[in-house]
């Protein structure tokens, strides 16, 4: 049965982005419902690479994408928002007094004002065209890695040039028996602090480059790799003994329903105003990667400011005629925290 909500915003998306604008919506004394496609919380963070360690959260040297998830939650907490996991959202439709947003279960949140945050929208990993890739699927190929422990002692093969590739090559190479790193060129796009990082554990044995080359091919049987092929451009090919196969070439984005919408976008993004974080229709705002404009960074703290100046352009839809004096956190605390 259809069950109807009313709240003050609604947040689409509840990964870090969209956990962090329940914050600071609640600090400004307005209510959320969070409504996510997936079954728990944290977005692309935990659905990918829970494990996967970050180093550019403010206040944290090194954090794993789950545990500032759960940070993230405990935070929001005080502000009892409402989740409703499990839910694509199908429509948002403009109402008499904001909007009515729909998912495909049925659900209706009415609200004031809408937050997406909604990361890159619904997302895949990008396959490499390898012939019979798919009878190796999660037993032998894996396109993220949820348990790092799952991969001890493993010969591991890691084909990509971007940071996701480095960072789990940096992150299992103290677990592997040995690892491979393919890439087409010398030259790698992750951060020069993650490129050295690897050239040491390269230099003193525990990773091996294997450039330039690309997938080429797998050998194995019943789902169990023995080796996978590589080669140059100029044909040469090499096999290298492996049994586990984690290639890293992005994601493939698809806004899904988002698109349907009627807002202004660019590509698979949304454009709106620096400022505000309003995108081209007035009441609803796009944070997170989703969002774009000129300088945009696709960091997540950039991701959290956003949600600030969200919160704040938002306020007077919720609670208008009410001016809005600004505090500092360290001044009004956080309801329930001592």
């Amino acid at each position: 049965m259809p069950t109807n909500h009313e709240t003050d915003v609604a947040i689409i998306g509840a990964g870090p982005v969209g956990l962090f604008a329940v914050f600071e919506c609640g600090m400004l004394k307005m209510r959320c419902h969070v409504l996510d496609a997936l079954d728990m919380a944290g977005g692309q963070c935990v659905a990918l690479y829970p494990e996967k360690p970050i180093y550019d959260i403010p206040g944290y040297p090194r954090i794993e994408a789950a545990e500032l998830v759960r940070q993230l939650e405990a935070q929001a907490a005080p502000f009892a928002p409402v989740y409703h996991f499990g839910h694509q959202v199908e429509k948002v439709e403009r109402t008499g007094s904001g909007f009515r947003v729909e998912t495909a279960n049925g659900t209706v949140v009415e609200a004031k004002a809408v937050i997406i945050a909604a990361g890159v929208g619904a997302f895949g990993p990008n396959r490499p065209p390898l012939e019979g890739i798919e009878a190796y699927e999660g037993r032998s190929v894996h396109y993220l890695v949820k348990r790092r422990e799952d991969f001890r002692g493993r010969r591991i093969v890691i084909a990509g040039g971007g940071d996701s590739a480095l960072d789990w090559v940096l992150s299992l190479a103290e677990l592997a028996e040995h690892i491979y790193v393919i890439h087409r060129r010398p030259k790698f796009r992750a951060a020069p602090e993650s490129v050295a990082r690897m050239e040491a554990l390269a230099k003193a044995g525990k990773v091996e480059l294997v450039i330039p080359y690309q997938l080429h091919g797998l050998e194995g049987s019943d789902g169990a790799l023995s080796a996978v092929t590589v080669a140059t451009l100029e044909g040469q090919v090499r096999r290298l003994e492996a049994d586990t196969l984690l290639p890293f070439f992005g994601l493939a984005m698809n806004l899904g329903p988002i698109a349907r919408w009627g807002l202004n976008l660019d590509k698979h993004h949304i454009l709106v105003d620096p400022a505000t974080a309003q995108t081209s229709e007035p009441g609803i705002f796009a944070i997170g990667d989703i969002a774009h404009y000129p300088g945009k960074l696709k960091l997540i703290l950039c991701g959290f400011s956003e949600a600030a100046l969200a919160a704040h352009a938002i306020h007077p839809l919720v609670h208008p005629g009410q001016a809005l004096h600004f505090e500092y956190s360290t001044t009004t605390g956080v309801p329930g925290a001592a």
